[in-house]
């Protein structure tokens, strides 16, 4: 962290920054992002958690400089991060108990990153397919898994499925799941990142559409109907309006 004394139009503002990633959140980074024309003081503001108006009160501009030297060193670092493959193989979540205290678990990351129980799975496979599905609309299908990255937002999700269940104790329940992104956006963004990507780029097959059992049954179940109705009144037209009557 570095911090530093800044004058101000009403006094003295003491603020501190990460100067190191691994101190940076997701959501910092995820605040970051969804700001295209983000300027260096809305930066600060994002990593300091002191509200731009303030910072708006100091008074002298050059006063920044050592903090927006560590925010351009930052950013140099999350292009680095995009292509890290080491994961984690344990993360910490600060949780709340029924009586507001605070409880720490522990989560071990499982190397082969399969999710269970089968909502996760099925809600995670969706946001992927998705994600995969809106970058090949906009970009192509042609070398999509080299130019490919996913959104942060995305990210977020599908780990608040991944460690929902984890990290609560709770059975899965979807919705719960996706409030459970307010903690994901807490994890170190060089934790939550390389997970994240390895859900995107070793699980491909997620990707694809699944048809549901019941659009693969109900074929089988009409021609099952229209052959018992045959035999049972040996009337070969009601093959014909069979159909028509479904």
């Amino acid at each position: 962290m570095i911090e530093k004394t800044l004058k101000t139009t009403t006094g003295k503002l003491s603020v501190k920054i990460p100067t190191e990633l691994n101190e940076v959140t997701l959501g910092q980074i995820m605040a970051m992002q969804q700001k295209p024309d983000l300027n260096d003081i809305e930066a600060i503001s994002i990593l300091s958690g002191i509200i731009t108006d303030e910072l708006y009160n100091v008074k002298n501009i050059d006063d920044f400089q050592v903090f927006t030297d560590t925010v351009l060193a930052l950013s140099h670092q999350i292009k680095q991060l995009y292509n890290s493959e080491v994961i984690p193989k344990e993360v910490v979540f600060i949780l709340y108990d029924a009586q507001d205290r605070q409880v720490q678990k522990n989560v071990k990351v499982s190397h082969d990153l399969s999710v269970e129980p089968a909502g996760a799975f099925m809600a995670a496979r969706d946001i992927i397919a998705e994600e995969i599905n809106n970058h090949i609309k906009q970009h192509g299908d042609e070398d999509w898994q080299e130019r490919f990255n996913p959104s942060l937002s995305a990210c977020c999700q599908v780990l608040a499925h991944y460690f929902f269940c984890r990290a609560t104790g709770q059975k899965y329940n979807e919705y719960e799941a996706e409030e459970f992104c307010n903690e994901i956006k807490k994890m170190r963004v060089t934790e939550a990142l390389p997970i994240a990507r390895h859900f995107f780029s070793c699980y491909p097959s997620l990707s694809k559409p699944k048809t549901s059992c019941w659009h693969r049954l109900l074929p089988c179940w009409k021609n099952g109907r229209v052959s018992s109705r045959s035999r049972n009144l040996n009337i070969s037209t009601q093959l014909t309006h069979w159909p028509a009557a479904m």
